[in-house]
């Protein structure tokens, strides 16, 4: 028998969805550890003694929902083993997916109704009147081409039993979840197309830079086997955006540095797509210097930016890096939200005197265990607050470009070698 392969991304909440009979939980205890399945069944007989109590049912499902959403916000993988053939019931967990910024995958084991019927006759245990097993599957197919707009971002269909016995769960970590790398790193902070500062930076860092034969910095390895971490807005407002990208990039590449995603990335990728945006805040630089390159950079550096994530979590979950920080609720999740906050921060929705975004001040509430490193919105000085920090102090504006060296904790920083961009406000609020 060829093993088949059901792969779906760790921290989600799975619904299995199928009438009686169709094996639901059977498989589940076969694919997931008995910690992870909240069976239906099961809160009937907490609730009532009675796992085919039906009067039960409101109070089980309530218990239910409450368990899943602890787990949830805890981010571990859970599984809902119940009939879910009702569009209502689907979207309540929709909607408890949405809510705590996960992905809902539903499997659904969607037998022939007669092999159904024969399985609930053969039962000794709980009695399934036909008609409503008839109904469940009336349902169901009603349902199955459906489930995608449901808001389900994976949709997995097995409808045989020899389906069921062939199909593998495969687990995937989120590409935000490299908790098993552990450093130590050198964490930058916004660089903004500065590249002479950010070689200077990494030679202050003890790092090697790697040139080509034109004299360009094309990577870096540090002796020490130390990774660097960039925090995203490479690019824009400075003087070589290309040269700039050019060393992240084959750092990256190498293995040597890791990259996330920064609203000014966001745009560019934008742009490079021939998509209608505001050309501002140092994008007309970037495109202007990216001109000068080859076809073949450019589609190198949209792949590069297009393909970066918004956070990480990092050393066993004790370092989240993010551009513009993030609570400790979304550290591993991965949502519209999660990405919001990463790129943006948190926003009112108003802008200030300047015009600029009215951004909440985040790191002043946080309490999370995990150390959050991140930029986005200059500051004078990188100084702790709450066990965040951020590292943008404003090198394009005439400030400096700063790293901190992790777990060491140490900040290093180099003087911005002039004014390359002048702010939209003064350097302690600038933007």
């Amino acid at each position: 028998m060829v093993r088949v392969e059901l792969r779906i991304p760790d921290r989600s909440l799975v619904v299995l969805v199928g009438t009686a009979g169709s094996g639901k939980s059977t498989f589940a205890r076969r694919a997931f550890s008995p910690t992870q399945v909240l069976s239906s069944d099961a809160f009937r007989a907490m609730v009532a003694d009675d796992p085919a109590d039906q009067d039960a049912t409101s109070d089980a499902f309530d218990l239910l929902h409450e368990v899943a959403r602890r787990r949830l916000a805890a981010g571990r993988l859970t599984v809902v083993d119940a009939t879910n053939v009702e569009r209502e019931a689907r979207a309540a967990l929709v909607r408890l997916a949405k809510e705590h910024d996960v992905r809902a995958v539903a499997i659904v084991l969607a037998w022939p109704e007669q092999v159904c019927l024969e399985r609930v006759a053969a039962r000794t245990d709980r009695v399934v009147d036909a008609d409503v097993v008839r109904g469940q599957a009336a349902l169901l197919r009603g349902s199955v081409g459906g489930l995608a707009g449901e808001g389900f971002r994976v949709v997995h269909v097995l409808r045989t039993p020899e389906e069921v016995d062939a199909a593998d769960v495969v687990v995937e970590p989120l590409r935000n979840d490299l908790r098993g790398v552990s450093g130590p790193f050198d964490v930058i902070g916004d660089v903004h197309g500065c590249r002479a500062e950010l070689e200077e930076l990494l030679r202050r860092l003890g790092w090697v830079l790697h040139r080509d034969e034109q004299g360009r910095a094309t990577g870096a390895h540090h002796p020490a086997g130390r990774t660097a971490v960039f925090l995203g807005d490479l690019v824009d407002r400075g003087p070589d955006t290309p040269g700039v990208l050019r060393l992240a990039m084959g750092m990256v590449e190498a293995g040597t540095a890791l990259a996330v995603r920064g609203n000014h990335e966001d745009k560019l990728v934008r742009a490079l797509d021939g998509r209608n945006v505001k050309v501002a805040h140092g994008l007309a630089e970037s495109l202007a210097q990216l001109s000068a390159e080859p076809a073949e950079f450019r589609q190198r550096v949209r792949e590069f930016c297009a393909g970066l994530v918004p956070h990480y979590l990092l050393d066993g979950g004790r370092l989240v890096v993010a551009h513009a920080g993030l609570p400790e609720r979304l550290h591993g999740k991965e949502s519209g939200r999660v990405r919001s906050f990463a790129l943006y921060g948190d926003t009112t929705g108003e802008v200030d005197e300047f015009g600029l975004p009215v951004r909440l001040p985040w790191a002043q509430d946080y309490g999370g265990r995990a150390t959050v490193l991140y930029g986005h919105t200059p500051v004078p000085e990188a100084v702790w607050v709450n066990n965040t920090m951020c590292l943008d102090t404003g090198c394009v504006f005439g400030g400096a470009l700063t790293a901190l060296r992790y777990p060491e904790r140490d900040v290093v920083w180099v003087l911005a070698q002039r004014v390359w961009s002048e702010p939209s406000r003064p350097l302690s609020r600038a933007r």
